[in-house]
């Protein structure tokens, strides 16, 4: 019996993985990953890389960042630890729903991962304190290749649910859209 479900959004590509952990008296297990369950994704490659972030502050903003082809990267997200509400943003061009978002909460206790395929920008803001993260990517992090997207950006209008208590002067300088942003050619 699969224990991974995967759940469409209303951005094509874009997934929910829901997981089912085992329970008894000794505590849970969970599957946070599996080629075979999660063949539907169609995943650009092999996970390559695995991050960890632990943000402190309620209310912190992180990203919205994105890697540039050819390191544009997929990437599953899962929360480990508090509650988090994580953000995708289409940045594909030629997409039906390009600049368009969608975010989802996760936190440990719903068992929800968050699928993003290439092409996407990436952030979250915690909605508790000390939240852990657990990235999987297909490409390795290129500094020559990033790029960021400001959470405020009028031209997606994304309405975060707590005042931003921390911001990194990273991600506070990135710029706002212009008509001259190029879409990330996805392939």
């Amino acid at each position: 019996m699969s224990s991974l479900t995967l759940y469409t959004t209303p951005l094509s590509g874009l997934m929910v993985v829901e997981g089912r952990p085992v329970g008894d008296q000794r505590g849970s297990f969970a599957r946070l990953f599996c080629t075979r369950e999660l063949m539907p994704l169609r995943l650009p490659g092999p996970i390559v890389q695995i991050n960890h972030s632990l943000t402190h502050a309620q209310g912190t903003v992180r990203g919205l960042h994105f890697q540039r082809p050819p390191m544009a990267e997929a990437k599953l997200v899962r929360c480990l630890r508090g509650r988090v509400l994580d953000v995708a943003v289409d940045l594909r061009k030629g997409s039906p729903t390009y600049l368009k978002w969608h975010a989802v909460e996760l936190s440990a206790q719903k068992h929800l991962a968050f699928y993003l395929p290439q092409g996407f920008a990436h952030g979250f803001q915690t909605l508790e304190p000390d939240c852990e993260l657990l990235y999987l990517h297909t490409q390795l992090y290129c500094p020559e290749q990033e790029g960021g997207l400001r959470h405020d950006d009028p031209a997606l209008g994304i309405p975060w649910p707590l005042p931003v208590a921390d911001l990194s002067a990273r991600d506070a300088g990135h710029p706002l859209l212009t008509p001259d942003f190029v879409p990330l050619e996805i392939t």
